[in-house]
């Protein structure tokens, strides 16, 4: 038998380790620990399972736990809590919920893939009977489940940001009456006002209601059960509250052991996914990122950046070499029609970063003009003042959004200027561009100033 490597964890992150450090050492014994009743699946599709477009959860599930062990070779224990690292002893003390025992477990070396938590603040009434956050695969099945057993006719969601807006449309295909609402004075915090505000009026167009500026004070129910929200200028009649105000890193267990962590209290790993213990890695939505725009450490918890850190990390416990490039904050997300598309820094990112800058806007369409159904296409730029490099992008539209901010992250890893844009040699035919992609569009605009 060749080394035990230990994962805390078994998503995104900790099995796609696993699954590497198999490929790199066919002797390892490798032991994951879930907390959950569900590993390795696609977190990121768990609003579309409970909007019905995914028809089951099965559907989300890329490997069983029988997968991982007869094919594997991997011993995965599901419902199985790690309650404390012992960095001395290189041990770890795992809780079997089901049965509620403990028992040590060595290892040679460690990986920490705890994911992250939902925020929740202590609101009163926050233990009500129809009160849900939404980060995991028991979640989604809880959401679910009230939802078709009890009357639910009015949602209200508590946060306009990813998982908000995207709960908003599942609930408006299971005909919901839906409201939105955000502490903040626009949707969408990660994109600027301006663009933020189209995935408002998406929403309001087809009837979902946006609060802005609203401040909960306290959720409030009857005989236990959740009956609306209240804030600081009004009332929100409930059956359902979903509160989707952002993600934080599960790192007690690391703080608890000594291990250094870094920004928003996520996990700090070098470039190798290696935590200032020299045999423990981090990686996932429990660790940093080094963003490559901002030249800093960063927490940005997309299920992308986890499977990349957790393929870098068992590639590293496995003996092979891997080194995390960074991120440069690109995202995406589908509101009812329209998809809003960024990358890299917003103004108030830069802003804030004191990054001396030039912004370029445009409207254009996402074909051929002369081609039937073409749509309109919203594009911003931000790139240095000084250099001209690449800062970020944001763009909304409804066909080839994905498209152009996937060509402006490109840009962005590759360090280019706004004008090195007009000189990408870029697909075209009528049905699927112009001549000028509205991304060469926006550089000739820049050029001019």
């Amino acid at each position: 038998m060749g080394k035990r490597f230990v994962i805390i964890g078994g998503d995104a992150a900790g099995m796609s380790a696993a699954s590497q450090i198999r490929r790199l050492q066919a002797d390892a014994e490798i032991l994951a620990f879930e907390k959950g009743s569900t590993l390795s699946y696609a977190q990121c599709g768990l609003p579309y399972l409970i909007g019905g477009v995914v028809p089951e959860a099965k559907n989300l599930i890329a490997r069983t736990p029988e997968e991982f062990r007869d094919k594997y070779r991997i011993q995965v224990f599901i419902r199985h809590e790690v309650t404390k690292i012992l960095p001395e002893e290189n041990a770890v003390i795992v809780k079997n919920l089901a049965e509620g025992s403990e028992k040590g477990f060595s290892y040679d070396t460690l990986l920490i893939a705890t994911g992250g938590h939902a925020i929740f603040p202590q609101w009163e009434g926050r233990d009500l009977e129809g009160v849900f956050p939404l980060k995991n695969m028991d979640d989604a099945l809880r959401i679910q489940g009230w939802v078709q057993k009890k009357n639910v006719a009015r949602v209200v969601i508590v946060g306009g940001g990813y998982i908000g807006l995207e709960m908003a449309e599942a609930f408006h295909l299971l005909k919901k009456e839906v409201a939105v609402l955000d502490l903040a004075p626009q949707v969408a915090g990660t994109f600027d006002p301006e663009l933020a505000q189209l995935a408002q009026q998406e929403l309001e167009q087809n009837g979902i209601r946006v609060a802005l500026n609203e401040e909960v004070v306290a959720l409030r129910g009857e005989k236990g059960r959740v009956t609306g929200v209240e804030t600081k200028t009004g009332f929100y009649p409930a059956d359902l509250v979903l509160v989707a105000i952002g993600i934080l890193p599960n790192s007690e267990l690391a703080k608890d052991a000594g291990i250094e962590l870094g920004v928003k209290g996520a996990i700090r790993v070098d470039d190798q996914m290696r935590t200032n213990r020299s045999n423990i890695y981090a990686a996932g939505d429990c660790a940093v990122h080094y963003h490559r725009v901002k030249g800093t450490e960063d927490y940005i918890p997309l299920g992308t950046t986890a499977n990349k850190q957790g393929r870098i990390a068992g590639t590293n416990m496995g003996g092979g070499e891997a080194h995390f490039a960074g991120v440069v904050g690109s995202a995406i997300m589908k509101v009812l029609n329209v998809a809003m598309g960024r990358t890299g820094l917003s103004e108030r990112e830069a802003k804030h970063l004191n990054i001396p800058y030039e912004v370029v806007s445009i409207r254009s369409r996402d074909h051929a003009g002369y081609y039937p159904n073409g749509e309109r296409l919203h594009l911003k730029l931000l790139y240095h003042k000084e250099n001209r490099k690449l800062l970020g992008a944001q763009i909304v539209g409804k066909h080839g959004v994905d498209k152009r901010i996937d060509v402006i992250a490109t840009a962005l890893y590759a360090g280019l200027t706004i004008d090195q844009l007009q000189e990408l040699d870029l697909s075209y035919a009528p049905p699927f561009n112009s001549v000028w992609d509205p991304v060469q569009q926006a550089s000739t605009v820049a050029g001019r100033s």
